[in-house]
Parts: structure tokens; C-alpha cells; sequence
């Protein structure tokens, strides 16, 4: 029980948050308390002066006027300061203590002057003391302590004197005064009780608002962390695809708002997928990782590289690099990728090639940007730029206007009138017999006219009509071919999508047993893009077709990324070397040896070599020095047409021995 009745009449210390909120409550009700006690004091002391003594009358309120004004100072002033729970605790004590004497002291002054006066200024005194005790009470509500030690010390003596006089009126007010002292402390009870509910709810609120923000934090960062690795490509570190096209389609907005320049390249690995296939998938994800640190340490902040696919990139170009700082940049990032690469048991090599695209007029979309830079690296790949960066131009805006209108009359044109063949002689090196011709596609479209195979075949291969074309065409050579007498050859060119797709084979298969034609003297040529495209499958579609007595033709060898394990490994009959090689042969010493490598490779390997573009006597002569097997070129003939063939192996001129 004394431990409640002390607990009561003390100031809590366990609870930080009570205390703080005591403290700022009571520093807002402090000169309200002060007021009420120095007009009050000053009331009663005015009635009294003449009456009672001057120390009793004048001087002992003025002293308790100044005690009331220092404390109401001292608490205006620290009135925005934020204590912590310990100094809070100390001014409450302080302020609990200091009631209690100030109680004491004008309990003693207004009871020391009722025996001054009459009736009137004794019932002044009994109205001061009960007015100014519920007032300070309720300005000292938050306080507990301080407002039942006032209560106690002033009602108490309040009640006990004035029923001690005997007068009922004094009698009934001092009974009225205890009953409202009562009402009072169960009033105070009650609000202090709902005072510090509402902290300990506001703690509890203000704890769960802190988890909910602790929550929001965490979800907020898992959130940055999924967006991040969302946008990241997980092998090599580098802003993925989706980041590059959000980021493609927010630089192109802000360009054509602001009118300001934008420039992206789109970058290819070339001789990549060699490694992988030579030395496994693991070697050429640790090659990306690579190739990601180099662009890395190129590029810097002016260029930001992103892994879109494979072994594609893209590179986003700051706004206020030239065409010129470009190139030489694009340069040293080719440079620094054709450096060899550490791998199991070696190095790997390979090179990349860039097509850049700058904003223009002609660019609507984003698409358009990106289609741009993807052609400029198509054209440089497939060309004698492979390896090297090229821009975007007015060529290339032409040359895709001129593969829209072919793609266009591929599409709706009658393929079957409209396509025919030539046939080019492959002859013996050492007396300029014929054993076989190659059949080499031609189109004139109605509409355009004559259109050279080396623009509408690529242009057939990327709309994905290749495989229509081919089989069109194949069986048309099959047909003309038929007439030849035996046992000449025919040699068919197969693109890399035959052969790179499951279901494309079978169709080929009905298409040569159906004509009636021997397969043995069918060669059907393939290239080493193709071979390096899906090495397995190919590798599949050869051994089928041999089963039939296809003969298979290494196409253009030398001039793509097949290794000659890869080489060994598929079922060849025949090798032929690219004209690149033969061009001033009998000039060129580089020239010499590597024919003459390739030449003695073939032998080794038990494979016939074909020579191309064979055009004049003094290459004629070297090779035939080398030991090549078979020649094809304007030297002998240009291609023939149908009608042509049987002249030609009737006539003289077929031999040039």
C-alpha cells in the first residue's frame, strides 16, 4: 500500500516517453499556473492592505509574486527544448517538490490573514484558497505527483481549519471542498490514467510506424535490388537487354525533344562460337567475362556497354562525342578484343565487329535507331569489314530501301518463272576436261529486273524465303541436270538455314529422290557459316545426306572461323579454296604458301580441292604447279546457260591443256 501511495506522489522513472510528454505538456500550462496564482495572490493580498500587517499584506506576496515570475521565466525559456527522458525526470522532480513548498507557503500566508478583517475577507480567503487549488490542479493534470501533493497540502489544512471555526457557513464550505477534492482526484485519476494510455498508444504506434518504415525500407531496397538484377546480366555483370532497350527508348525521347545527338553501336563477336565449340560452354562464358571487363575498361564513362545476347553487345554513346572520337574509340575497343584470351590448354582468338547508328530524320522510333546499327554491323560482317566499326550511311539507307523492294517482289513475285540457273564449269587442273558444273541461282523480277544473287540470296535468308528458294532451285538443277551426260557432276550450294534447321532436310531428301537423278553425282556445297552455326546439327544433316551418295563440299574455305579439328571431324569429299587466295598467286608469295598449305592439307585428309575464280594462265600455271585437282573460273568459261552446255562440251575451247 505505501508503495502505491509513494508511486502516487512521485515522479515516474521507467517510462522515457511519459516523462518526455509530461515535460512538454507542463512547459505549454506553466504560465497559465503562474498567472492564475499571481492574479489570485494579488485579489486577496488588496483586501488586506490596512488591514493586516504590511509584511503580511505587501511584502510576502511580492516575494511569491517574484518566485512565481523567476519559475515562469525559467520554464518560458526552455520552453522548445527537447529534454531527454533523464533531464525531463530531474525538472519534474524539481517541479514536484517545489509545489509542495510553494502549496505550504500560500496555504501558511492565506491562513495567517484570516484573523485580519471581517466576515467578507474571511470568506475572500476560503474562496481564494478553494479557487486557486482546482485551478492549479487542472494545469498540473498531466502532472500526477504535483497535483495530488497540492490537493493534500492545501485541502487538507483548508477542510481541518474551517470546520475547527465552528461557523456553518465555513463548516458546509469545507465539507463542499472535501467532496470536490474527491470528485477532483477521481477526475485526475481518470485523465492522467487516459493521458498516459495516449503515450503508451502513440509509443506503440510510433514503434509500429518505425517497423512499417524499417519494412518500407527493406521492401524498398529488395525492390532496388530485384530491379537491379532484373536490368543485369548475370554473367558478365553488364546491363542486360531489357535495361539497354528502357534506356534506348528514354535517350531517343529525350533527343528528339531536346534536339540533341545520339549515337548507338550494337557490337559482334566474331570466331566466338568456335570457342565455345572447341573448347566448351564454360571457356566461352569465362571469354564474355572478358570481353566485359575489356569494354569495360575502354569504354568508360563516355560509352556504357550493355550484353544484349550470346556474344552481342550494344554500346550507348555519350551525347557529346563526334563521329571521329567515336572511330578511334570503336577502334581501340576492337583492338583490345582481339588480344588473345587465356583458356584451358592455350588462347583463344577472336575479333569484333560494330555497326554504328547516329539520330536522324529517318529515324521515327527507337526500333529504327537500332535497326540502323544492327544493318551497319550486318553489312561490315559480311564483308571486308568484319572486324572494324562502321557508321551508318547513306549507302546503307539505300541499300535497305533497295532489300525491302526485293524482299517485297520475293514475296509476290512468281518465283517459279522467275528464277533460273547458270551452270559454271569445274575442270580438271591438268588437261581442262569438264567434271561438273556448278549451278548458281539468277532472278529477273519483272519489276526490277536482273537482280544478282549476292543481293537477293541474303535478303531471301534474313525474310527466312532461303529455304523456298533453295528447294525451287534445286529442283530445277536436277531436272537440267539430268540431260548431262554421266559421269558429270552437279554442284549445289545449300544456305546455312537447310541445314541449321530440323525439318529442313527432309523436304531436300524427297526433293532429290524424286528427280531421278544419281545423288553420286550430286556435290552439295556448304559454307563454313553454316558448319560454325550449329556444328552438331550440321554435322547430322551431312551424314544423312552421304547415306543417299551426296558428295559434301567445303564452300569458301579460308574465310570464315571453322578450325581444322572441326574440318577432320565432318564427312568432306571436297574442299574449295575462295578466290581471296588466288588473286596474283604467281605475285603474291603469302598467297603462294597458303594455297600451297592448303593444297597439302587436302591430300593429307584424302580430299579433292577445288580452286575459285581461277581468271587468267599465270594463276592457271601455279596452280597447276601445286598439285591442285580441279579449277573453276572465267579463265575456262563464265557461267552458261542451259542451252549453252551442250556446245560447250562439244567444242574445242574446253580444253587448255
Amino acid at each position: 500500500m505505501l508503495d502505491v501511495v509513494r508511486s502516487w506522489f512521485s515522479v515516474p522513472r521507467d517510462n522515457p516517453e511519459l516523462l518526455r510528454a509530461q515535460y512538454a505538456a507542463f512547459s505549454k500550462q506553466v504560465p497559465l499556473l503562474y498567472t492564475i496564482l499571481v492574479i489570485n495572490t494579488w485579489g486577496l493580498a488588496t483586501t488586506h492592505i490596512g488591514l493586516a500587517p504590511d509584511w503580511l499584506a505587501i511584502l510576502l506576496p511580492t516575494a511569491l509574486t517574484l518566485v512565481c515570475i523567476i519559475r515562469c521565466i525559467s520554464w518560458w525559456r526552455s520552453r522548445s527544448y527537447v529534454p531527454s527522458s533523464g533531464e525531463a525526470y530531474q525538472a519534474l522532480t524539481r517541479t514536484n517538490r517545489l509545489t509542495a513548498i510553494l502549496g505550504v507557503m500560500f496555504v501558511a500566508w492565506s491562513l495567517s490573514l484570516y484573523s485580519y478583517g471581517n466576515a467578507y475577507t474571511q470568506s475572500h480567503i476560503a474562496f481564494f484558497m478553494g479557487i486557486t487549488v482546482v485551478s492549479c490542479i487542472f494545469c498540473l493534470m498531466h502532472l500526477r505527483a504535483a497535483a495530488l501533493s497540492l490537493m493534500v497540502l492545501v485541502n487538507v489544512p483548508f477542510v481541518l481549519f474551517f470546520s475547527a471555526t465552528g461557523n456553518p457557513t465555513f463548516i458546509a464550505t469545507s465539507i463542499n471542498v472535501a467532496l470536490v477534492s474527491v470528485a477532483m482526484l477521481i477526475i485526475l485519476n481518470i485523465s492522467y490514467r487516459d493521458f498516459t494510455h495516449l503515450i503508451a498508444s502513440r509509443k506503440a504506434l510510433l514503434q509500429k510506424q518505425g517497423e512499417l518504415e524499417q519494412k518500407q525500407v527493406e521492401t524498398q531496397a529488395l525492390s532496388d535490388e530485384n530491379f537491379r538484377l532484373a536490368n543485369l546480366d548475370a554473367l558478365t555483370d553488364l546491363p542486360n537487354r531489357r535495361s539497354f532497350f528502357f534506356n534506348l527508348e528514354q535517350s531517343f525521347a529525350k533527343a528528339r525533344e531536346t534536339d540533341t545527338p545520339l549515337v548507338l553501336g550494337i557490337l559482334d563477336l566474331d570466331g566466338f562460337k568456335p570457342v565455345n565449340d572447341a573448347y566448351g560452354h564454360g571457356v566461352g562464358d569465362l571469354v564474355l567475362v572478358e570481353v566485359a571487363q575489356r569494354l569495360r575498361d575502354v569504354c568508360g564513362s563516355d560509352i556504357t556497354p550493355y550484353r544484349l545476347a550470346g556474344d552481342e553487345f550494344a554500346l550507348m554513346v555519350g551525347t557529346h562525342l563526334t563521329e571521329d572520337v567515336i572511330l578511334e574509340k570503336a577502334d581501340r575497343i576492337c583492338a583490345l578484343l582481339r588480344m588473345p584470351y587465356p583458356v584451358t590448354n592455350g588462347t583463344a582468338q577472336i575479333s569484333a565487329s560494330i555497326g554504328f547508328s547516329a539520330l536522324s530524320p529517318q529515324c521515327r522510333t527507337a526500333h529504327d535507331l537500332f535497326e540502323q546499327a544492327d544493318y551497319a554491323l550486318y553489312d561490315a560482317k559480311r564483308g571486308s569489314g568484319r572486324g572494324k566499326a562502321h557508321f551508318f550511311s547513306a549507302a546503307h539507307q539505300s541499300a535497305i530501301l533497295q532489300n525491302i523492294a526485293i524482299e517485297h517482289a520475293l514475296i509476290n513475285g512468281n518465283l517459279e518463272d522467275e528464277l533460273y540457273l547458270e551452270f559454271q564449269p569445274i575442270v580438271e587442273a591438268g588437261n581442262g576436261l569438264p567434271m561438273g558444273f556448278e549451278a548458281l541461282a539468277r532472278w529477273r523480277s519483272p519489276t526490277l529486273g536482273q537482280i544478282s544473287p549476292g543481293l537477293f540470296i541474303p535478303v531471301a535468308e534474313r525474310a527466312g524465303l532461303i529455304s523456298k528458294l533453295t528447294r525451287l532451285l534445286l529442283a530445277k538443277a536436277l531436272h537440267q541436270a539430268g540431260a548431262w551426260p554421266a559421269p558429270l557432276r552437279l554442284s549445289f550450294n545449300l544456305s546455312v538455314h537447310d541445314l541449321s534447321i530440323a525439318d529442313g532436310l527432309l523436304p531436300l531428301i524427297s526433293i532429290i529422290t524424286a528427280s531421278g537423278f544419281d545423288p553420286r553425282r550430286l556435290d552439295l556445297e556448304i559454307t563454313e557459316t553454316a558448319m560454325m552455326r550449329d556444328f552438331a546439327q550440321v554435322t547430322q544433316a551431312i551424314d544423312t545426306l552421304k547415306s543417299l551418295g551426296v558428295g559434301i563440299s567445303l564452300d569458301d574455305f579460308g574465310t570464315g572461323y571453322s578450325s581444322l579439328t572441326q574440318v577432320h571431324r565432318l564427312p568432306l569429299d571436297k574442299i574449295k579454296i575462295d578466290r581471296s587466295f588466288v588473286v596474283d598467286i604467281d605475285k603474291n608469295p603469302a598467297s603462294h604458301k597458303i594455297v600451297k598449305s592448303l593444297v597439302a592439307l587436302c591430300r593429307d585428309m584424302d580430299l579433292s580441292c577445288v580452286v575459285e575464280g581461277v581468271e587468267t594462265e599465270e594463276e592457271l600455271k601455279v596452280l597447276r604447279e601445286l598439285g591442285c585437282d580441279l579449277i573453276q573460273g572465267f579463265y575456262f568459261a563464265r557461267p552458261l546457260s542451259v542451252d549453252s552446255i551442250a556446245g560447250f562440251l562439244a567444242g574445242p575451247e574446253r580444253i587448255r591443256a
